[in-house]
């Protein structure tokens, strides 16, 4: 525990900290107050970060198909027309601007570092998607998710810090390849959209206090929505804010269906849900689980009535048992936050939390936001609910903060295996 005190200390901090707290949000000027500058070591030749292979799940993951210009993946990579990068073009077709959109923001985002270690200086791509066949056997660079890259002074005395610089701004492996270019490159967004993060689908329904359903999509601050007390009892917790909101991505959900009562909830690998080996009336055997790691034949907790299912049995709660779990793709996802930290969702008892396989710590660690919101709705009671435009889109600044926290304090192997996108 004392881990994640610390983390609850540090958090608390940080609200305590962060001008307009009370409105739980940055506030007017975050993330414009001066950064401490902290030295960067540069990569040694021929050393990779992460060191692991290059397709192995801890880096940029396997290769899946090579991409050329007639095949329907070819409308997958996006043209980069960044004026602070130069591209090479030596075949003088433009594929070296051609990328998925996950290499394209790490690229823009390392040619701002480019400029500000050495201003002057631009970022250089010498190869980026490959359509001749230059490179080897399942090559990244055939699915445009590799780039080859200098300075565009060519000095090569910069080519360690260059290498460090991409490591930061994110690329999922960086390898000094050559002491001629810096070889980088990214997971596929097929695979980012499909293992990161932990939501519902903006059409999962919740049941409101006053007996209607709802999309969580469409939740308001102050909703009251059905989930079940430590006890065991259905009751309704207030919706505060979304830890991530976005309407438009693409992410592949696991679908966890039962037939007694039949529920079908629909969340992301890295969620947490709760499930028991064995049929139980006690709430407190189910423990948390991620949604990629539950399998038929365990037990969920079902709560209410099914939404889509066509139940009205709102006061049912108890086990149903797990018959099959399949995996889609889906637009929009959503991650709403509840004073009691947990919802169901399609009838379906989960966790608002993913990521961390603990839902009690997890819990405690955004006991500061909690209480935060808690105050602002009791000093802004009279005044009316924000609209939805009010909720950003991406992850909330509080998640992104104990990601990085926890990701410092505590051993990798508590988090989701497939780790929780950072932007």
């Amino acid at each position: 525990m004392g881990v994640w005190a610390a983390l609850v200390l540090l958090s608390a901090w940080t609200l305590l900290l962060c001008p307009d707290a009370t409105a739980c949000g940055p506030g007017r000027g975050y993330g414009n107050r001066r950064r401490h500058n902290r030295k960067l070591t540069p990569l040694a030749y021929k050393q990779f970060i992460p060191n692991v292979a290059e397709k192995t799940l801890g880096a940029s993951g396997k290769s899946e198909s090579k991409i050329n210009r007639n095949a329907s993946r070819f409308k997958d990579l996006i043209p980069n027309y960044n004026p602070d990068i130069i591209f090479k073009d030596e075949e003088k077709s433009g594929a070296d601007r051609l990328m998925t959109q996950r290499c394209k923001d790490k690229l823009n985002a390392l040619a701002i570092s480019v400029m500000n270690q050495w201003p002057g200086v631009r970022l250089r791509v010498t190869e980026g998607w490959d359509e001749d066949g230059h490179h080897s056997v399942q090559s990244l660079h055939y699915e445009g998710r590799a780039v080859d890259i200098t300075t565009s002074d060519r000095d090569r005395s910069k080519y360690g810090m260059l290498a460090r610089l991409a490591v930061e701004a994110g690329f999922d492996w960086v390898y000094y390849e050559s002491k001629a270019h810096i070889h980088c490159s990214v997971k596929s967004d097929h695979s980012m959209a499909a293992k990161t993060g932990g939501c519902f689908p903006g059409n999962a329904s919740v049941l409101m206090a006053d007996g209607r359903r709802k999309n969580v999509s469409e939740l308001q601050a102050g909703d009251r929505v059905q989930t079940v007390d430590s006890g065991g009892r259905l009751t309704f917790s207030r919706f505060l804010t979304f830890l991530d909101r976005e309407p438009e991505a693409v992410k592949l959900f696991h679908a966890i269906e039962t037939r007694d009562p039949p529920r079908r909830l629909l969340l992301t690998a890295a969620h947490l849900v709760f499930v028991a080996d064995n049929h139980t009336l006690d709430l407190g055997r189910f423990r948390p689980a991620f949604a990629s790691e539950v399998r038929p034949g365990q037990y969920v907790y079902t709560a209410g009535g099914g939404g889509g299912n066509g139940s009205n049995g709102n006061d049912h709660r108890g086990p149903a048992r797990v018959t099959a779990v399949t995996v889609g793709a889906g637009v929009g996802a959503y991650a709403p936050l509840t004073q009691h930290g947990t919802l169901a969702v399609d009838g379906v008892l989960a966790s608002c939390y993913a990521a961390v396989d603990a839902h009690d710590l997890a819990h405690w660690a955004f006991a500061p936001l909690r209480l935060c919101y808690r105050v602002s709705a009791i000093l802004g009671s009279k005044a009316p609910p924000p609209p939805k435009a009010h909720y950003p889109h991406g992850v909330h600044w509080y998640s992104r903060l104990l990601h990085r926290l926890g990701k410092l304090l505590l051993s990798p192997g508590r988090f989701h295996p497939w780790g929780v996108a950072q932007g």
